[in-house]
């Protein structure tokens, strides 16, 4: 069986496929994430994962045996990607956008190996309850928004925010699981290995 190996430091995505019982190996890998001019936020979570994908593959000594698992997650409101906050005032910018409003989510998983490679892009839809402004101020003091897409983690703090969901919660968070696992089971890599197990 082929070894799976993560391209991502996110522990939100370690945690999603450990839970599905998927053995996995955590890799870095470093790509420029910026956004090509004109490009739609479709095609940019798509681009990437495959990116991180064949960037996570060629820094492997022996591929052969190897598939390397890259995602990517875009918050995207009136057609603009949300990514991380830079800055107090962006994330506090961020969130009053966000207050009231619904909201895509658009995750992307890929796949590489070295014979193929495939991508998908799931696209969720979340909605906001009004935010007051003490609430986006000490959701900031949390210290949660600031390495989030969107300024906000669902899987977090900011679960009180949200009023309803339509699509994958995994994906949401960072990894849509059904999606990935018929990927993974594409190739040649089942879910549920490690179940049963301490």
């Amino acid at each position: 069986m082929a070894t799976l190996y993560l391209a991502s430091g996110s522990p939100r995505r370690r945690e999603l496929l450990a839970q599905i019982g998927v053995p996995f190996v955590t890799l870095i890998a470093s790509i420029d994430e910026t956004p090509l001019p004109g490009e739609p936020a479709h095609g940019y979570v798509e681009r990437l994962a495959l990116d991180k994908a064949r960037a996570g593959l060629a820094c492997l000594a022996a591929a052969d045996d190897a598939v390397v698992l890259g995602a990517d997650t875009a918050v995207v409101l009136d057609g603009r990607i949300l990514g991380k906050p830079q800055d107090r005032a962006e994330a506090l910018a961020t969130l009053a956008a966000l207050s009231g409003r619904e909201h895509q989510v658009l995750t992307a998983v890929a796949l590489a190996s070295a014979t193929h490679s495939a991508v998908q892009v799931v696209s969720s839809r979340v909605l906001f309850r009004p935010l007051a402004a003490g609430e986006a101020e000490a959701y900031w003091a949390s210290g949660e928004p600031q390495d989030k897409a969107g300024s906000y983690g669902i899987q977090g703090l900011a679960a009180v925010f949200v009023s309803r969901i339509e699509g994958s919660y995994s994906a949401v968070v960072g990894l849509p699981l059904c999606e990935t696992a018929q990927m993974l089971e594409g190739f040649g890599i089942p879910c549920w290995q490690t179940a049963g197990q301490p």
